[in-house]
């Protein structure tokens, strides 16, 4: 049985109609304090209502426009207030694009309404589609191109170790060169044709730290021989669920990019916390529960502004002559185990945070019976 929540700010007659609202509806109090807030609004927002009630509204809702002046002259002259077309989200959610609309509520001198309206908008969404074939066909014409240049390219690097056999002084270097950057395509190749051919992830349940000091100790030998590396560990995190390989994997790809973006004796620090409020929601509607928290955090100058957004995208990199798969690489493996991967970078502290999940019961009852 569901027991209703008794509503402080909404009349009796109306508890029911307030929560019927198909849209996401806020009741404001005279201090812009969100006092009611109704179903549709906490699925929209992905913050329950319990956290959201008392709290200052422009704290929670987060809307990409300057409204505060003009909320405040609607609220003064007792008159309504449309905005569309703004993107609004909250800290538990990307934005979307919506209208918004303010209204004073009758019979109650400085509260207001609050109602935001998704737009489903066709072009929009059809460009995010298209954006996502045309990267699906570029990736899978790299695949193809990569398959078909690797063997010319072995041709031309024995080629030109055979012609440095009979070669000297500036010559030889030519040859090295031809041979040095032969080589370097080659690793290109080989990277695009990884991340087009992933195989599916063999999940088993694993303790995160055992993979997280794999990959601190094979940076700290290697690329990451200039840094510093601090662990803050939670040692009473559970197991999670995951490919042991491609995790590594992951940490690996994430520590050489806090170590590429850092200055000699720069420090990385590997955060773990078990945060057992977050969920992520899936395009189903539902959501999945991700407590396992790992954050890399670097103290380099941060990710470029124009590029943060798309950082996880093939193809977008913050470096010259970066190949822009390493991210996209991280971001299908950890989303191929049911995680979350996220970034916050201001310059002198950038913070790649993977959420994980839980090993499932009827996981952890299979190695019970083994």
């Amino acid at each position: 049985m569901t027991t209703a929540i008794p509503l402080t700010g909404i009349p009796d007659k109306d508890s029911a109609l307030w929560s019927s609202l198909p849209v996401a509806a806020l009741l404001l109090d005279e201090s812009d304090h969100i006092q009611e807030i109704n179903p549709a609004a906490e699925a929209f927002l992905n913050i329950s209502a319990r956290a959201l009630r008392d709290a200052p509204v422009w704290d929670k809702v987060m809307v990409d426009a300057p409204l505060e002046e003009a909320f405040a002259r609607a609220r003064k002259y007792e008159s309504s207030l449309f905005v569309n077309d703004v993107d609004v989200g909250s800290g538990e959610r990307p934005p979307a694009l919506c209208n918004i609309y303010f209204a004073p509520l009758q019979g109650s001198p400085g509260k207001m309404l609050m109602l935001i309206s998704p737009r489903e908008i066709s072009h929009r969404m059809t460009q995010k589609n298209s954006s996502v074939k045309a990267a699906k066909s570029a990736i899978g014409m790299a695949e193809m191109l990569a398959h078909e240049i690797k063997n010319p390219l072995a041709g031309i690097t024995g080629a030109a170790q055979l012609l440095s056999m009979g070669l000297e002084g500036s010559d030889i270097e030519l040859t090295d060169l031809i041979v040095e950057e032969s080589r370097r395509i080659v690793k290109l190749l080989e990277q695009v044709e990884q991340f087009g051919n992933l195989r599916p992830p063999a999940r088993k349940p694993v303790n995160i730290h055992d993979i997280l000091d794999r990959a601190r100790q094979s940076a700290s030998v290697g690329f990451g021989a200039h840094m510093m590396f601090l662990e803050e560990y939670d040692p009473s995190l559970p197991r999670t669920y995951i490919d042991p390989d491609q995790m590594l994997q992951v940490f690996l790809n994430l520590l050489k990019n806090a170590s590429e973006a850092g200055q000699p004796g720069g420090s990385i620090r590997i955060h773990t916390f078990y945060e057992p409020s977050l969920r992520v929601r899936r395009p189903d509607g539902n959501s999945d529960r991700l407590p396992l928290q790992v954050e890399i955090i670097d103290d380099g100058p941060g990710l470029p502004p124009d590029i943060a957004d798309d950082i996880f995208e093939p193809f977008v990199s913050g470096r010259e002559n970066g190949t822009g798969l390493g991210l996209a690489l991280v971001s299908k493996l950890v989303t191929a185990v049911g995680g979350w991967i996220s970034v916050e970078s201001i310059p002198g502290r950038t913070v790649f945070r993977v959420s994980l999940p839980l090993v499932p019961k009827e996981a952890t009852d299979l190695a019970g019976e083994e």
